[in-house]
């Protein structure tokens, strides 16, 4: 087995920034080309995977747990809020994921 070419905190962080662009750009293409952006979240579930590094929870919530959709809200995606919690429901799968507010 070979020597790593980067030392570990490098290659998480170098990770982070890959998988906030592969975010940032599911983003700009979600509306033209969905299937392009759901294929931006499983590379980023790859990457994040690898490295074993966890994806940050504001991009976390970006996508759906089950199915690995990207999420846009009034497309992919309903947002409701009942009972203390915001309930994302994925409009793929039909499954939901409730976010409780503090």
């Amino acid at each position: 087995m070979s020597k790593p070419l980067l030392p570990k905190n490098q290659q998480k962080n170098l990770a982070l920034e890959r998988i906030n662009s592969l975010f940032q750009q599911a983003q700009e293409i979600a509306l033209k080309n969905q299937s392009l952006a759901n294929r931006y979240v499983i590379l980023a579930r790859k990457i994040a995977m690898k490295v074993k590094v966890t994806i940050p929870v504001h991009l976390r919530r970006r996508f759906c747990k089950h199915c690995y959709t990207y999420l846009t809200p009034g497309v992919k995606a309903r947002v409701r809020t009942r009972q203390g919690k915001v309930i994302i429901s994925c409009l793929e799968c039909k499954k939901f994921m409730r976010i409780p507010i503090k």
